[in-house]
């Protein structure tokens, strides 16, 4: 039986490649690690039933990107939002089996709708797997929202990642 939920601690095993084995899919550590615990990951669930994963961040206003990301108006840059749901669809590839290392590929769309500031307390973040390759290329695409406190702020569809072996990765 598959994990169903992760903590801090075992995303930052992940991180250290002890999770799914050398060579094989991680996280990147803190402060590029953009959630704090997978509350939820599954096969089958999700709005297309090839997954689904759903983790959480929790926002305080000591966090290192309000500082720089703007000075005088501290806002969390979007773009880390986009790569928290790049680095869940490359968790699940390596949770489903997949070998080799993530690497994002791209992403069909993207949208802004309303943005992380000091005052939210926690950012959740919903990944509906629309696809998953896993024959020689693995590749998964999915459809993402994050939410602050409970609010829709982005969207993005058709993320893609792959997981790529040594091999691969050498030619």
């Amino acid at each position: 039986m598959q994990q169903s939920s992760y903590t801090f601690d075992e995303l930052l095993a992940c991180g250290r490649g002890e999770l799914f084995g050398p060579g094989n899919a991680q996280l990147p550590a803190p402060p590029m690690l953009m959630f704090d615990r997978i509350v939820r990951i599954e096969s089958e669930g999700g709005k297309y039933g090839k997954g689904y994963v759903e983790a959480e961040f929790d926002i305080n206003p000591d966090l290192w990107f309000f500082a720089c990301h703007f000075i005088g108006d501290p806002v969390m840059p979007g773009c880390l939002g986009l790569d928290a749901m790049w680095q869940l669809v490359g968790f699940f590839l390596g949770w489903s089996g997949g070998p080799g290392r993530g690497r994002a590929l791209g992403v069909g769309e993207v949208k802004f709708t309303g943005q992380v500031t000091p005052d939210v307390k926690k950012v959740t973040y919903k990944i509906d797997l629309k696809r998953v390759i896993m024959r020689k290329l693995v590749m998964g695409i999915a459809d993402g929202v994050v939410e602050a406190d409970g609010k829709p702020i982005y969207e993005a569809k058709d993320l893609k990642v792959g997981l790529f072996t040594a091999d691969q990765m050498a030619s």
